[in-house]
């Protein structure tokens, strides 16, 4: 597997080190990364501008100019899959990391052992996150990632797949499905909810986090909470 790695430090030190100690953990887990460095949040902002497909990110928070989380915020209205890992000497800003779905805070000085197990986390992530369904639509053919799908419905011969963008396609229930991972699960003859976006699920329906509504079938119900707790 392929990963673009970028590394934003205004420590030449922690940049050199962070360089190496990813190329260490890549060789040592099979992986093929890239790995860039940037000296200030607006140098990579620049880059980010024309290039938006970074994989991993290594970020500072406590830079001159732009700080890390006013970076973080920027790049995360634009890339959702991007994983953004802290990597700070102050822990005041923990709790504003989840504003812009960090994976990870790294505490300076950073050990390679701490550091590995979240490039391997975030590897992982990678992985499932880069899993796509292809649609070939009226206007186009299109590839969405399937942890931007809440759920998905049939009406006649078209199914409609509700996600960041909703996609209309002349298709069967079935063919869809094949198309899906375990994060997925039928409810009924009509519709498959991502599992992931479930907040609340009564005899009759699932509540999304988005405040949709997916009807059960009969018999569904139990089921359904099995999946979801075998899911923890």
């Amino acid at each position: 597997m392929y990963l673009k790695a970028v590394i934003c430090d205004d420590d030449a030190c922690m940049r050199e080190f962070l360089n190496s100690a990813v190329k260490e953990w890549a060789a040592g887990s099979g992986y093929a990364v890239t790995v860039s460095s940037f000296p200030s949040a607006e140098a990579f902002l620049f880059e980010f501008s024309e290039n938006k497909s970074y994989d991993v990110l290594l970020l500072d928070i406590e830079m001159p100019g732009m700080n890390g989380l006013e970076l973080a915020r920027k790049l995360r209205a634009e890339n959702a899959m991007l994983q953004i890992i802290f990597v700070t000497g102050y822990s005041d800003y923990i709790s504003e990391g989840y504003d812009v779905s960090a994976l990870h805070y790294l505490m300076k000085p950073v050990s390679r052992e701490k550091l590995f197990s979240v490039l391997s986390r975030a590897a992982k992530l990678y992985e499932k996150n880069s899993k796509r369904l292809l649609l070939e639509c009226a206007d186009g053919v299109f590839r969405v990632s399937l942890p931007e799908i809440r759920f998905i419905e049939v009406a006649g011969n078209y199914v409609t797949v509700h996600a960041d963008r909703d996609h209309t396609v002349k298709s069967t229930l079935g063919a869809i499905e094949k198309q899906l991972d375990e994060s997925f699960y039928k409810t009924g003859r009509s519709f498959i909810v991502n599992l992931d976006k479930i907040r609340q699920v009564t005899k009759k329906e699932a509540i999304l986090t988005s405040g949709d509504t997916v009807p059960l079938s009969r018999g569904v119900y139990e089921k359904l909470i099995s999946e979801i707790i075998g899911r923890k």
